[in-house]
């Protein structure tokens, strides 16, 4: 999973990437604006930590979420086009929006307002999308008219309901397609398409249930968009910590769970995630999926191979497995089963 984090200037982007990644990347006005910071985690899982106990392999390999935090973006200006194509190829947005007060952090806005920045980041994305939109319809009007028969003009005409849905202030992620038009606009890449996590960056013991209920008002309606509160000045602090002094910190500023974890977590939900599990002699590994993929596209994130050989599949319940014990008795109690190419690997199957 790939996920672009973007924000206001002065949002705070950079101290919420650092929280995730445990890294120390610049933050703040000496930031190089064109310099891209990156980091891969690794997915916490108890129940990979526990097949690991059992199966006793050479390695486990954890599921891994990889950010990509890009520069700060101008307030009431267009989205830089350089800018987007760093953040183009990610399953998700992490839109970090400012709730803290500083006196020697200035907004560029003048003042602190998290739901004014929040709705003037998605009205950006969706002048972005419909530029962009609009600058490819320029580059095959002539073709499509001058020739009805063109391979270009079903792009043509969906392009044409995409601008005229943009143009109601709609995210596409709201709009009814088919696989086909899926495919054929995926390389454009639109921001308003992904799903997005907004992070709202508070003060240290600021209060967050008050902010996030304003914002389930203000995004009433909109789909596949969650929001987190993140104190991301502590929490990156405590992420900096060896993980045996975390617990201790933790403890004291009442942290129940570290960012990372959480932030995790609510990307999963919202991009209807799971994992499923391979173990054995060799290796105990997670692995990525949306929830309800048939078993042949499952197997497919194994290797291609095995997708494009696949018969069956043996299959038990991670529940069953841990209650039993061994493969052998799972299959002596029923629990052990074939399951075709088009079975359903869900969370509960």
């Amino acid at each position: 999973m790939k996920i672009g984090i973007i924000g206001l200037k002065q949002s705070g982007k950079t101290t919420i990437f650092n929280a995730l990644t445990g890294q120390a990347a610049q933050t703040g006005y000496g930031a190089n604006k064109l310099e891209v910071n990156m980091g891969t985690v690794a997915v916490p899982d108890e129940r990979l930590d526990r097949l690991t106990e059992i199966f006793n392999p050479k390695r486990q390999v954890n599921a891994t979420v990889e950010y990509v935090d890009v520069a700060g973006v101008e307030g009431e200006k267009a989205v830089d086009p350089a800018l987007l194509n760093q953040i183009k190829v990610t399953d998700a947005l992490l839109v970090v929006i400012r709730a803290f007060e500083s006196d020697a952090v200035v907004h560029p806005f003048g003042s602190v307002d998290a739901i004014r920045d929040f709705q003037s980041l998605m009205d950006e994305f969706l002048l972005s999308d419909q530029a962009i939109a609009e600058t490819r319809i320029s580059r095959i009007e002539k073709v499509v008219k001058s020739n009805k028969n063109a391979p270009e003009k079903k792009e043509y005409d969906l392009l044409q309901r995409v601008i005229a849905h943009l143009e109601e202030m709609k995210p596409l992620r709201e709009m009814e397609l088919k696989e086909e038009e899926r495919k054929l606009i995926r390389g454009f890449q639109f921001l308003t398409q992904k799903p997005v996590l907004v992070v709202f960056n508070t003060g240290e013991g600021d209060e967050a249930s008050g902010l996030l209920s304003r914002f389930r008002e203000a995004s009433a309606g909109m789909k596949h968009i969650d929001a987190i509160a993140v104190s991301g000045e502590i929490e990156m602090e405590v992420s900096q910590l060896s993980p045996d002094e975390q617990p201790m910190f933790m403890e004291d500023l009442g942290l129940e769970a570290l960012a990372k974890d959480r932030v995790i977590q609510a990307s999963y939900s919202l991009l209807g995630y799971i994992s499923f599990f391979t173990a054995g002699e060799d290796e105990c590994r997670a692995w990525t999926i949306r929830n309800g993929t048939v078993a042949r596209k499952a197997a497919g994130e194994i290797h291609s191979d095995i997708e494009r050989g696949f018969i069956r599949a043996e299959v038990v319940h991670y529940d069953d497995f841990i209650a039993l014990g061994t493969m052998a008795k799972c299959k002596e109690e029923g629990k052990l089963r074939l399951e075709g190419k088009e079975y359903g690997v869900t969370e509960t199957s």
